[in-house]
């Protein structure tokens, strides 16, 4: 129950993966183009209600976080073209884009975006943009990135291989895939089979894909990449946020 708990208070700081609902079926008439649009506006209306209080909540592991930001500063380049997916209100992008030539920073919802762009006029950095933009489709105007970020993203999204692919498809040749994840199927078996359905429920969850590390890293080499590193950075009890670093073939 301890992880219960502690999932049901950070959910907002340190998000979760989409489940599948069985009750509601796909309508058979819906093109995919449809099917995408409808759920890249029920994500975005879910981060865009709760924006404001994800920007207020605390990090749950300010240590372990850091430890990220570290790690992911000594991968980056001064010269290097670097895209964030699933940016949230831009704590990380701001505290990485000073180490970069160019960074665009993205997020499906409009609201954290807002957020993010106010954090980013009171604390200016030239080499940062902030644009909204859905993780589960490559972002136009951004090829050949050397590096694409994606932190507390990937069991958001909608699809992990489509979201997968494009950011493939947003690197150079060479290019990192840097990325930490919560696992939720390593969490007590309990949150994914009953303290998810219930708090999607009562509209407290996003929807969440629950996989473990070696799921995820399966789902990597699918796309063609070569795995790095994988590492935990928790500082407290079980780490379930698996932090991976990928390359795409020269």
């Amino acid at each position: 129950m301890d992880s219960i708990r502690w999932f049901a208070t950070t959910i907002y700081t340190d998000p979760v993966f989409p489940m599948t609902s069985p009750s509601i079926a796909p309508r058979p008439t819906a093109s995919p183009d449809t099917a995408s649009r409808a759920s890249t506006a029920r994500k975005a209306a879910f981060w865009d209600r709760v924006a404001r209080k994800y920007a207020a909540d605390p990090i749950t592991d300010m240590a372990g976080y850091e430890a990220t930001l570290r790690r992911a500063q000594a991968l980056l380049a001064p010269d290097d073209e670097v895209l964030e997916i699933g940016c949230g209100t831009g704590t990380t992008a701001l505290r990485l884009a000073p180490f970069t030539r160019r960074m665009l920073a993205t997020d499906v919802s409009a609201s954290m975006i807002t957020i993010a762009r106010e954090k980013l006029a009171a604390r200016p950095v030239p080499q940062l943009r902030f644009e909204v933009a859905d993780a589960d489709a490559p972002v136009s105007g951004l090829v050949a990135g050397d590096a694409v970020l994606a932190f507390n993203l990937l069991h958001l999204v909608s699809d992990l291989d489509q979201t997968l692919a494009a950011a493939v498809q947003s690197l150079r040749p060479g290019g990192l895939l840097i990325s930490k994840t919560p696992c939720i199927a390593e969490m007590n078996p309990l949150v994914p089979r009953l303290a998810l359905p219930l708090m999607r429920a009562i509209g407290k969850a996003p929807h969440v894909l629950v996989f473990d590390g070696n799921a995820l890293q399966a789902a990597i080499v699918r796309q063609g990449l070569e795995i790095l590193a994988v590492e935990r950075h928790g500082t407290r009890g079980k780490d379930i946020r698996v932090f991976i670093v990928a390359r795409k073939p020269a």
